[in-house]
Order: structure tokens, then sequence, then C-alpha cells
């Protein structure tokens, strides 16, 4: 059949992250429900929770690592990418027999 082809797409309503205290263990917690609506507690599975004010980083404060935490943490990355490249092209050598096996 050739002719008008309908693509649909399917959208999730806007969630916001709600923030929440348990009544009966105390345990604070965050989910995902909509406007106005409550999750049970996940470690008692109480259902008398109360939403509670979350605050919002100010703007400009930094996030992640800085500095010297930061050239580290970049410095692991880089060599677990290498490793990672140096497995990879090896098993593609094994899978096309081009290389030692086991190796």
């Amino acid at each position: 059949m050739t002719g008008n082809v309908t693509i649909t797409r399917r959208t999730l309503p806007w969630v916001p992250l709600y923030e929440f205290d348990c009544d009966a263990c105390g345990a604070r917690f965050e989910e995902l429900v909509p406007p106005g609506a409550t999750a049970p507690c996940p470690a008692c599975g109480g259902e008398r929770v109360r939403r509670v004010f979350s605050r919002i980083a100010e703007p400009g404060l930094p996030a992640g690592l800085q500095g010297k935490a930061a050239k580290e943490s970049n410095a692991r990355r880089g060599e677990r990418e290498a490793q990672r490249k140096d497995r990879f092209v090896a098993e593609r050598k094994r899978e096309r027999g081009q290389g030692p096996p086991g190796g």
C-alpha cells in the first residue's frame, strides 16, 4: 500500500519529583508523582506521608568535582576508556581469527 504514513508519538504527562516525610517511621524520600498525589513510604510502606518543601540549589553554585579531584577523576576515566577500547579491539581480532585465543 502506498500513501500517507501517520506517525503518532505518545508523551508522558509532566510529573514532578516531590520530597515526602513519613509520619510512621520518619523516613524522608523522593518520588515522582502527579501533582497533589502522594506515595507510600518505601521504608515501611506507610500511607501517612507529608509532602515537604524541597529547596532548589542557588544559581551559580558549582556542580560536580573541582580542581585536583576533577583531574584525578578525568584521568581514571581516561584509563578506563583506554582499557575498554583495548578489550574491544582484542575481542574483534578474536572474532575474526586474528588474535591469540583467550587474550
